[in-house]
């Protein structure tokens, strides 16, 4: 398979998608929602924006199959970005109508706002693509309050691999300030507002 061919499930999505097969977009559901939901809320800080965001997602996916592109990234990284640009044109819109009405704040505290929650959505992002053994390790050093040597005893592996694993970790959430949440520019036509 060439270097840049979408892996198969994607590809298969996509066509089952176009024949307009409910059950892909079941099936596309159940591996995504919590994905989309998760970005949505860090962005909006909202349960029910987060649901309407959820459902305007998958609502497109299911209307436009045709927009992923498998040469931009993985279905996966589609659905994300769909999730993000959505939810931070919420946000504008929210914050904006605020701001007309007369609410504290200027332009640049709402721009500061999305690039935060930008950051923020971007970071989740991350932590749920990592594989498995650095989400485990950085979990528990993070939410735990393990150290290295306590973290390596409950992975049960040695402490070398402790500190590698939370270093890489880490080495990936850095890039959450510095790319966007496809980690690659935005294609054409993936930056449109649903």
């Amino acid at each position: 398979m060439p270097k840049d061919a979408p892996p198969r499930w994607d590809r298969r999505m996509q066509q089952r998608l176009a024949r307009g097969e409910a059950a892909a977009l079941g099936e596309l559901y159940d591996r995504f929602a919590s994905l989309v939901h998760s970005l949505a809320h860090r962005v909006l800080d909202d349960d029910e924006a987060a649901d309407r965001i959820t459902r305007e997602v998958f609502g497109y996916v299911w209307e436009n199959p045709d927009a992923y592109d498998p040469k931009q990234g993985s279905m996966r990284s589609w659905v994300a970005t769909l999730a993000h640009r959505q939810a931070v044109h919420r946000l504008r819109q929210t914050e904006a109508a605020a701001l007309a009405a007369g609410g504290d704040g200027t332009t640049e505290d709402l721009e500061q706002k999305v690039r935060q929650a930008s950051v923020a959505a971007r970071a989740d992002y991350i932590v749920t693509s990592m594989p498995a053994p650095l989400r485990a390790a950085l979990e528990l050093a993070y939410f735990q309050r393990r150290d290295y040597r306590q973290t390596a005893v409950d992975l049960g592996v040695t402490e070398d691999e402790a500190r590698r694993r939370l270093r890489l970790g880490l080495q990936l959430l850095s890039t959450a300030n510095t790319r966007p949440v496809t980690g690659a520019s935005t294609p054409p036509g993936y930056g449109r507002t649903l």
